[in-house]
């Protein structure tokens, strides 16, 4: 099955731009309730995921950054810890198995690795349930057959 099926499109998810501050992506983040988003540049490509421990480690080790003074450090100077690659639109379901095990989601890109949207772990745990149901519903049937 294409990951087609499971795109949360770019206009329907929060993302930040590296040029956004530490401070926007703070309010962001709280505001929404993530721990993680997704990252992009100027063109539009992603360029990764900033993570709630990225921004905690930016402030631990930055002598003298105190919440306050968070707008005047963009996105770009915060190093990011953890390594979310993204797969192409054409990309399978079983492709992001792997991936969804260690990320809540996995960014999506075009050919031109202009970002897209995501596809969380959530539909993806959702999809493979109900087909675990279908599976065992027709198990019983065969079994009621005999």
């Amino acid at each position: 099955m294409n990951i087609a099926f499971f795109l949360i499109p770019k206009k329907d998810i929060v993302y930040l731009k590296e040029n956004a501050t530490m401070r926007q992506a703070l309010e962001r983040m709280e505001y929404h309730s993530y721990s993680a988003v997704p990252l992009i540049n100027s063109e539009g490509k992603y360029v990764g995921t900033i993570t709630e421990g990225d921004l905690l480690w930016k402030l631990k080790n930055t002598p003298g950054l105190t919440f306050q003074n968070t707008q005047d450090i963009f996105l770009s100077e915060v190093e990011q810890h953890v390594l979310n690659l993204p797969v192409t639109i054409d990309a399978q379901i079983e492709d992001l198995i792997s991936r969804a095990v260690v990320q809540n989601f996995i960014p999506v890109v075009d050919d031109q690795q202009i970002f897209i949207g995501i596809v969380r772990r959530r539909e993806m745990i959702e999809y493979c349930s109900k087909l675990l149901i279908q599976q065992k519903v027709q198990v019983a049937d065969k079994i009621r057959l005999v």
